[in-house]
């Protein structure tokens, strides 16, 4: 099993090698870990993110970690390089890496090199040779914010190898009770349910948002319909909102950037008066349009706090993107129909802050209903923000444990 795994992450190195030379990220991906040199830091903690969501998720228990020992180095390690470029240069680690290929010669030399004595992954990627090789160094290596679905392979009869992975983690803290059930049905009982520390990162991020001048001047005394990590499916639904809700503004916030894509739902939306965020200068008199488009990565979070209804792209494919940095502001959220991977989606819905679509006339019926109904949308937007505040305290629950 371990040479069919190692033939695994060989192939999809060589897959994304030939990608490289025609795919930004995939080039991206390849000579970020080229030229890597890692510093060495006695003691220090290591984090590791799969991407930008995870580090936003895990942030809450980095931050306090950092306060609680203000002498120990950070080291952060993502995998995408829509994480590492974003983050490179966070003042919240001493070092931040791509995280090398999983072979045990990778993993023994990081390790090796950079020292950590605790280790903390968020939310999933389990890779062999890095759990092993802390496992056999007595390093103790956290899952925080964990959650697994029966489909997972570690609960088929398959899965051996990878529930060997999950053996070499000190200590599951998880989102929910059937994360623990399943993990308890294959002979894993060191997991504690804690929840979700994104909870507490988007209910601090409420608390106190960065404020955005050129986004309040353009909202002015407008309600603001926020459509976030958008890809071109939802955004065809959602043009047809601009025209049939004239009072409301609507802002944009794709969730890829490249100047392709951008212009292409520039065009889309021409009908209207569209104004791109890297297009504004002292001269522009931002309340003459009624249509924004964030041609830029990192604002999103701090956007929600000038909305009124927000829409959530990605349902349409894979999977839906963050409800819950919106749901904190207390913004309805409405998304398309793949949404059954996510709790919280799932849990918004019967408290009738969270809204699935499938196709144009559902959105208008949702949208309108929000918007035409003040009673209907007063209670969404209360119960959407009271949902968030209920749901945190995960990052001091993993504290208590780590610090014990």
């Amino acid at each position: 099993m371990i040479l069919l795994y190692n033939i695994g992450v060989r192939s999809y190195y060589s897959l994304l090698f030939i990608a490289s030379f025609f795919n930004k990220k995939a080039k991206q991906w390849i000579n970020g870990r080229k030229a890597q040199s890692f510093v060495r830091y006695p003691g220090s903690i290591w984090f590791h993110f799969a991407s930008l969501g995870e580090f936003e998720q895990g942030r809450p228990v980095l931050e306090k970690l950092k306060e609680k020992h203000p002498g120990r180095k950070i080291v952060i390690t993502f995998f995408s390089p829509s994480g590492y470029e974003i983050r490179k240069n966070t003042h919240l680690a001493d070092a931040v890496y791509y995280l090398p290929l999983d072979t045990d010669a990778n993993a023994r030399r990081f390790i090796e090199s950079v020292q950590p004595n605790m280790a903390i992954f968020t939310k999933y990627e389990y890779w062999y040779h890095f759990f092993h090789n802390l496992h056999k160094r007595q390093i103790p290596l956290y899952i925080i914010s964990g959650i697994f679905r029966p489909e997972q392979v570690f609960f088929k009869w398959y899965g051996g190898l990878h529930r060997r992975i999950l053996g070499f983690v000190s200590h599951f803290f998880l989102q929910d009770d059937n994360s623990k059930r399943l993990l308890q049905g294959i002979g894993i009982n060191n997991a504690t349910v804690s929840g979700d520390t994104r909870f507490d990162r988007v209910w601090a991020n409420a608390q106190n948002p960065k404020p955005l001048l050129e986004i309040a001047a353009f909202a002015g005394d407008s309600k603001v319909f926020i459509c976030g990590s958008t890809w071109p499916a939802d955004e065809q639904l959602l043009a047809h909102l601009i025209t049939k809700h004239p009072s409301y503004k609507f802002i944009f916030a794709p969730h890829e950037v490249e100047e392709a894509r951008v212009a292409e739902l520039a065009a889309s939306l021409q009908v209207h008066q569209v104004l791109r965020y890297s297009h504004i200068v002292e001269s522009t008199v931002l309340d003459e349009y009624n249509v924004l488009i964030i041609d830029n990565i990192g604002m999103l979070s701090s956007l929600y706090q000038y909305g009124h209804i927000s829409y959530i792209g990605g349902g349409f494919g894979v999977g839906i993107h963050n409800t819950l940095e919106a749901a904190a502001f207390g913004l309805p959220v409405i998304f398309g129909p793949n949404y059954s991977r996510f709790k919280e989606a799932k849990d918004l819905i019967p408290l009738h802050a969270g809204f699935s679509i499938n196709n144009e006339n559902e959105l208008e019926t949702v949208a309108g209903k929000l918007i035409n109904d003040e009673t209907f949308y007063a209670l969404a937007s209360q119960n959407a923000a009271e949902y968030v505040e209920r749901q945190k305290g995960a990052t001091e629950m993993i504290l208590a444990h780590i610090n014990a």
